[in-house]
């Protein structure tokens, strides 16, 4: 689990760099996609090479690197899974966590349903069979029309057990042809095996600036609290739909407030994150925080491709 060696105040003052190498894997042929990167530094795996999982259309991959930036693709882990979360639970384990609908691409009239699931690894390569640690239960994980979503996970250890941070619901965006979450809750267990527990009301919802859709969000804890970062759904300048990165901060955890700071990534910055910016993790190493994230140069699903680049901040000091 990612811990940043820094207050709220220190986050909200990091200044990020796009990577100049950007984007740094492109999509696997035949998806469009790649998406939803999730990170392990060298201090925190077996072998002392970077590890990244994101996912295509064909499923969730697994990448390798000694350098964090020339990404080299090991094996499909799972078909027919996406917006996976890998962290480190404790020395020499590891939790792969990730959104396994129905079906990736609905066939029909056939709506929207996906759980979370989770595996564990001792070496990043062997996994146990997946479980499944959460479904739809709640009125907000259902959208009329579309289906039931609950997805994009991060967990996280707190001094109670275990907290599932994830999105629900689904929000229909007309100029990319699908759906992005609209709300961010918790779930909450005593340990990994559950049982797991939804807290009855959203974390998060629309906003000022998530106008259309919480998104996703990823938590980490900090010297004096956690800080997330999110990525909003929003609406852009020319009345569109977009999606940026922002640091949300909190004391607990639960109750979570946006500081007046500039997005940390947002569309634009590039021409191949033109549309959207999306989900994310960070990596500290070096002396530095390492932001992975994805993002889409067009809007309809028929034109936009996605691919996964980087920014990166120094640690103060």
């Amino acid at each position: 689990m990612t811990r940043l060696p820094l207050t709220q105040a220190q986050c909200a003052a990091l200044t990020w760099e796009l990577d100049a190498r950007n984007p740094l894997i492109g999509p696997p042929w035949p998806s469009p996609v790649i998406a939803d990167p999730t990170v392990l530094p060298p201090e925190e795996t077996p072998d002392q090479r970077w590890h990244l999982i994101a996912h295509s259309l064909l499923g969730i991959h697994h990448f390798v690197s000694d350098d964090g930036v020339d990404w080299d693709s090991r094996r499909t882990l799972r078909r027919n899974a996406l917006r996976a979360h890998l962290t480190r639970i404790s020395e020499g384990e590891y939790a792969l966590l990730m959104e396994k609908p129905r079906l990736m691409v609905p066939i029909g009239p056939l709506p929207w349903r996906s759980v979370i699931q989770s595996q564990q690894s001792h070496d990043l390569s062997t996994w146990t069979r997946p479980v499944t640690v959460l479904e739809p239960s709640l009125a907000w994980h259902h959208e009329p029309g579309r289906g039931s979503a609950v997805g994009n996970p991060c967990l996280i250890r707190v001094e109670e057990g275990w907290r599932l941070y994830y999105s629900a619901g689904l929000v229909f965006l007309e100029d990319c042809g699908f759906c992005e979450p609209r709300w961010i809750g918790l779930a909450e267990a005593p340990a990994l095996t559950g049982p797991w527990v939804p807290r009855p009301e959203p974390l998060l919802g629309t906003d000022s600036v998530a106008t259309l859709g919480a998104g996703a969000i990823k938590v980490y804890p900090v010297l004096d609290g956690y800080v997330g970062l999110q990525n909003a759904i929003t609406i852009d300048d020319a009345g569109g739909s977009g999606s940026l990165i922002r640091l949300l901060v909190s004391d607990d955890g639960i109750d979570w407030v946006a500081p007046d700071l500039p997005p940390i990534v947002r569309p634009g910055m590039a021409p191949w994150m033109n549309s959207h910016v999306y989900a994310l993790d960070v990596a500290v190493h070096e002396g530095s925080v390492f932001l992975y994230f994805n993002a889409r140069d067009d809007w309809h699903w028929r034109r936009g491709r996605e691919h996964i680049g980087r920014a990166a901040a120094r640690l103060p000091g």
